[in-house]
């Protein structure tokens, strides 16, 4: 099963090469899609891979990750951040999973790239809150049947719980999801900028309000891209 990686990404200049070259790494001939958030394109202008397609769209993961499924060809679309890192056997268990008819798609655990108890506790909570709720987060690297994103109507127009709002209604509509043991790295700069126990609690209190009804727009002001 061909896979087509889309990454949404904004001010990544610095990071996307290096993000490029290991998935290049893990697998040289998948179609990648990078798609910039900035209508100049730096993070784009600065890739220096020629086998990836690049794009501009609005601003917001959401219009980003619809405009770059928009452009793929594969059966398979898997999004990715550009500061998460894929395990070494990612295709292979993507391709498995979906050569099952009973999955829709899927995500990853969740691991913090940072030393320190802190930043497992984060990971292993991250992973053990999707095995439950089989709600992933974007960080975990979603991915799903091309053809049932489309089904879905893809991403919402949403400033912030694309992911989320994603994957909850496809647990509505009766789409199962499969949480892989293998796990993405993720960077712990978030972490690091804003504090671990702020940034934490941030994110648990936007998903609470959420999940309450309080409106995207109204929690993004609250929230750094």
């Amino acid at each position: 099963m061909a896979v087509s990686l889309v990454i949404p990404v904004l001010n990544e200049a610095r990071r996307i090469n290096e993000a490029i070259a290991g998935i290049r790494a893990i697998d040289g001939h998948v179609e990648l899609i990078v798609v910039d958030g900035s209508p100049e394109g730096e993070t784009v202008r600065a890739i220096t891979d020629n086998g990836v397609i690049r794009l501009t769209s609005s601003r917001g993961r959401a219009s980003q990750m619809n405009r770059g499924a928009s452009q793929a060809k594969g059966e398979a679309l898997l999004f990715l951040h550009a500061d998460t890192d894929l395990p070494p056997h990612a295709f292979e268990r993507i391709e498995s999973i979906l050569a099952d008819d009973r999955f829709v798609g899927g995500a990853f655990d969740l691991e913090i790239g940072d030393k320190g108890a802190a930043f497992r506790m984060i990971g292993w909570l991250a992973s053990l809150r999707s095995r439950l709720t089989r709600i992933p987060y974007g960080d975990q690297a979603i991915f799903l049947r091309r053809n049932y994103f489309n089904e879905l109507g893809g991403f919402r127009d949403m400033p912030i719980m694309e992911d989320v709002d994603l994957m909850r209604r496809a647990r509505r509509a009766g789409g199962r999801i499969c949480i892989v043991k293998d796990r993405v790295r993720t960077s712990s700069r978030r972490w690091r900028k804003e504090g671990i126990l702020r940034c934490t609690l941030r994110n648990r209190t936007l998903m609470l309000l959420y999940l309450l009804g309080v409106a995207p727009e109204k929690l993004a002001r609250r929230y750094t891209y």
